[in-house]
């Protein structure tokens, strides 16, 4: 088979491009010596320490040895218990505190406003997944759960009732506390689940952020429309108890008829409510990815960047594009304006001559950052979805790098050229 004829390596430390340079000043610096080097090659002398010390274990290894964990019930590949008759517990009351006696009774009213808020106490709290125990407010740890505290319903439902708590809609008819939902009715053990809709991630709604709870905790996560899995089989639904107030793509939405309230209020150092309402306009026009957890009220580099992206998008540059918010960026994102954020990241110096690529140094074991997330959105694009039973997030992980290693053997590359980790050839083909 014919060498490539591109070098995916990384070329020698004195590479002189704008990319280099940039990425040599800002990124974490290589480790030296043995530590040091291309990651296939230090995988290379993790695998030959593990097999010597294997042989040196001769016959503990056997007895030490411990079989796998089998995969959850709605999440192939995640470490879970044995698997239960369902992947939700039943309907049920409310548990502890006297729920357990509250008989059912008419949903409440509620706004999307808050259902959104009520969905974000279990993001913010990082509720751990259960089936058989319930937090605090009465409600069981799981995605029925989770959906029937956010819907302020009267008893714990499962993925066969919610249904009827709602009505079923379209896909263009989705907006903010409305519910994607799939319920396995010849083997509900099979793929139920149920998240949340939180407003699409962009302008042409492939992915949106969904609210669910699934191992290890409750999440807020950019998601390919309609699932990672069983992607059609979901269904959307919208609950019939919804009471009349803002409907925009998160909460903060709701202000965005409010005007701009300064310089002042945005950039280092800066803690309050319009930054938190500024991330979440900027999550709801495509700048999701730029935001590990949900956006809050103090300023970070993540605000910084998403806040560049969108004025980016608008084709401004220079000192109009210097990622603080301005009259004119604020007007056209509360006026819902404009146009959104792209899905890759914008601004990044094209590091080996490929715009956009950040440099080898965001993708190896502890980096944790956007362009992670970028990259696994792309590969789930490209149908490499599979590798990712999570969903792909900003932690580079096994599951990234299996991901591009199969992309890369996909265009006939082997050995050292489909090490699994993206150089510059493979984001170029990628996002090309």
């Amino acid at each position: 088979m014919a060498t490539p004829v591109f070098e995916e390596f990384d070329p020698a430390s004195d590479c002189d491009c704008p990319g280099c340079v940039h990425w040599r000043r800002v990124s974490p610096r290589s480790l030296p010596g043995r530590l040091g080097g291309h990651p296939a090659s230090r995988r290379a002398l993790v695998v030959a320490a593990a097999t010597s010390a294997a042989l040196a274990a001769g016959h503990q290894a056997s007895a030490l040895a411990v079989p796998p964990t089998p995969p959850g019930p709605h999440r192939a590949g995640l470490p879970a218990g044995p698997e239960p008759g369902t992947p939700q517990g039943g309907k049920g009351p409310l548990h502890g505190g006297g729920g357990a006696s509250v008989p059912p009774a008419q949903p409440r009213a509620l706004t999307r406003t808050e259902i959104i808020n009520r969905a974000k106490t279990w993001v913010d709290a990082k509720v751990p997944y259960s089936m058989s125990k319930y937090w605090s407010d009465g409600y069981r740890q799981d995605c029925s759960g989770y959906v029937s505290m956010a819907w302020g319903l009267r008893r714990n439902e499962w993925t066969g009732s919610l249904g009827g708590f709602g009505v079923k809609i379209k896909k263009a008819d989705l907006q903010p506390g409305d519910i994607l939902l799939f319920h396995n009715t010849a083997d509900p053990e099979k793929g139920s689940h149920v998240v949340i809709f939180g407003g699409w991630t962009d302008y042409t709604h492939t992915y949106y952020t969904a609210y669910e709870q699934t191992p290890p905790h409750t999440r807020r996560l950019a998601t390919p429309y309609a699932y990672w899995s069983h992607s059609d089989k979901y269904v959307p639904y919208r609950y019939k108890s919804l009471k009349a107030g803002a409907a925009g793509a998160e909460p903060g939405a709701a202000l965005k008829a409010g005007p701009f309230p300064g310089a002042a209020y945005f950039g280092p150092g800066a803690e309050n409510k319009y930054v938190t309402q500024l991330g979440q306009l900027l999550a709801a026009r495509g700048g999701a990815a730029y935001y590990a957890e949900s956006p809050g009220p103090r300023w970070s580099d993540s605000d910084l960047r998403a806040t560049q992206a969108f004025q980016r998008a608008q084709g401004w540059s220079g000192a109009d594009a210097d990622g603080l918010p301005g009259p004119r960026t604020w007007e056209l994102l509360a006026g819902g304006k404009g146009k959104d954020i792209r899905t890759a990241p914008a601004g990044a110096p094209a590091s080996h001559g490929v715009p956009g690529y950040p440099g080898r140094n965001m993708f190896r074991p502890g980096a944790d950052n956007p362009y992670v997330t970028q990259l696994g959105q792309r590969l789930a694009e490209k149908g490499y979805g599979r590798f990712y039973p999570a969903g792909p997030g900003p932690r580079w992980g096994e599951a990234d790098r299996r991901a591009v290693e199969a992309f890369q053997r996909s265009q006939g590359w082997r050995g050292g050229a489909a090490d699994g980790y993206p150089g510059p050839e493979t984001w170029r083909r990628l996002f090309r």
